[in-house]
């Protein structure tokens, strides 16, 4: 009966040795046939058939490969966003880049082995509008699949980005096994990899959402960056048409 059932419906039927000649079949744990009080009789496979037909719902080999390809696709994607204010002067945005590659390479042999793709998109956050539009609320910003790392955000003053945009601005600080770091150390970016890879099909009870609005930090780093901008750009327009410029279309 077990080799019918498997040739018939491709499922693989347990067999559980009986007593007192009582035969009985079970589909996911419900009770479809039993012989009991007319033990005597023993079932034929077209009546096992047509009760297990009843209590289940076969996919066809095309939908099943479908489905299996979905869900394969959905849990083997590893997304990872790296957003950043700048790679040029900040040494906090330039640490997380580096860290964060040398973490990806430490997992890659296990994200292979696993069947992981991973994706990494660098994304320069360049306006408030940008800002916006992504969540970004702080600088640097790791998601995963786009969770952020770390959750709650701390911030401290960053001479860097001041310099860049001529006032003071905080960029993002990193907690970590109880201490805080400048930029988010490699284990804590491949617990986070691993954390999502292994367990990142069961929704985890705190998560985050991308918060629409700009925080204050952000809107005067992006002021103070224009304005310097625009500053810099009259500098050199007075200088070329200085007094003392030999410049011929100067007046």
């Amino acid at each position: 009966m077990a080799a019918a059932i498997k040739n018939k419906f491709g499922i693989t039927a347990k067999l559980i040795e009986g007593h007192n000649g009582i035969y009985e079949v079970a589909v996911n744990g419900n009770m479809i046939y039993s012989n009991q009080g007319a033990c005597s009789k023993r079932p034929k496979e077209d009546e096992i058939f047509q009760e297990i037909q009843k209590h289940t719902t076969p996919l066809s080999v095309e939908d099943s490969d479908t489905v299996s390809s979905d869900i394969f696709e959905q849990s083997r994607s590893l997304d990872i966003e790296f957003m950043y204010l700048d790679l040029s002067v900040c040494t906090w945005c330039q640490s997380t880049e580096s860290n964060l590659e040398e973490a990806i390479a430490e997992v890659a042999l296990v994200l292979k082995a696993t069947g992981v793709n991973v994706n990494v998109k660098k994304i320069h956050i360049q306006s408030e509008e940008q800002a916006r539009e992504l969540g970004f609320i702080s600088s640097p910003t790791i998601r995963i699949n786009g969770q952020d790392i770390q959750l709650d955000v701390k911030e401290s003053l960053c001479d860097s980005c001041g310099d860049l945009c001529g006032d003071n601005v905080d960029c993002r600080i990193w907690t970590y096994q109880g201490k805080e770091y400048t930029a988010p150390p490699k284990g804590m970016i491949i617990d986070a990899i691993l954390r999502e890879v292994y367990g990142g099909s069961k929704k985890s009870v705190e998560t985050s959402t991308p918060s629409r609005e700009v925080p204050e930090n952000l809107r005067r780093f992006f002021t103070a960056k224009s304005k310097k901008e625009e500053n810099e750009i009259v500098k050199v327009v007075d200088s070329c048409c200085s007094p003392s410029s030999n410049d011929p279309g100067c007046t």
